[in-house]
């Protein structure tokens, strides 16, 4: 297959290192053309061949099969519309998905320009198999989220408990997916990626924690249904420039996309 031409918005943590794994493990399978980031005077240490720019139009302007966004809820916002209009989407912020009038319109946009709006496992798994089960009935979805309290820096977690004093695991949300999804936009994407994949945002239950006794951030996930019942555990390496997420969500979207080039594939 000819080489997947990606560009991608945003180089945090998630953004240059999907730049860093495809450029330096897969370029004979994703070329990427460009970044889109707010300073382009930055040190991002990626190959030349890649245009670093902060001009949304340049980096419209380029030929790309598919756009990685890794920069937030606002970019999900600002610039879903437009990928969609010339090339597929990954969408890294998932919880930005949780409000329905831009889930729609996203969908919608996709749908009428022949592209897709992809929605990556992630930090978690599973997703394919209770995709899988929403043929027939499904009872009940659940997430339990646990985090060490590093993770829940500069969130609403802050709020409710004490970070830098907290000795045992303390519940600081229990709720529906779309509460959590809004309430922590960088932590529980997860939750808004189960829900995609299941029953929606009001029926997936959600419960949060602050957890001191761990040092990786931890998801479980119970689903029932008439196809059966699926309990899946996580633990995922916190990344070290950002304990909110962890290595695997870029991992995950590389995954992705190499299915795009690849003659076999599995796990979807």
């Amino acid at each position: 297959m000819n080489t997947l031409k990606i560009g991608i918005i945003g180089l945090g943590t998630i953004g240059h290192a999907v730049a860093s794994y495809s450029m330096e493990r897969y370029r004979e399978q994703i070329e990427v053309e460009a970044a889109l980031v707010r300073d382009e005077t930055r040190e991002y240490h990626l190959p030349g061949s890649c245009l670093i720019t902060s001009d949304e139009e340049r980096f419209f302007a380029q030929q790309l099969d598919v756009i990685v966004e890794a920069a937030g809820h606002a970019a999900v916002k600002a610039y879903g519309a437009r990928a969609l209009n010339q090339a597929s989407l990954v969408v890294a912020s998932i919880g930005a998905l949780a409000e329905e009038k831009l889930l729609q319109e996203l969908k919608e946009t996709a749908a009428r320009h022949g592209t897709q709006l992809i929605v990556p496992s992630a930090a978690i798994g599973g997703l394919d198999r209770i995709r899988a089960m929403t043929l027939e009935h499904i009872e009940r979805v659940e997430l339990i989220t646990r985090k060490p309290p590093a993770a829940w820096y500069g969130t609403i977690a802050e709020e409710k408990v004490d970070l830098d004093s907290v000795t045992e695991p303390t519940l600081i949300f229990s709720g529906t997916a779309n509460e959590s999804a809004l309430l922590f936009p960088e932590s529980i994407n997860v939750s808004a990626a189960l829900s995609l994949a299941g029953v929606g945002f009001q029926k997936t239950r959600v419960q949060v924690y602050v957890d001191p006794t761990l040092t990786r951030n931890t998801h479980q996930i119970i689903a029932e249904g008439f196809a059966g019942k699926i309990e899946l555990s996580l633990q995922n390496t916190p990344s070290a420039g950002n304990p909110k997420t962890g290595y695997i969500v870029a991992m995950s979207i590389v995954k992705a996309l190499r299915q795009y080039t690849e003659p076999f594939v599995t796990g979807v």
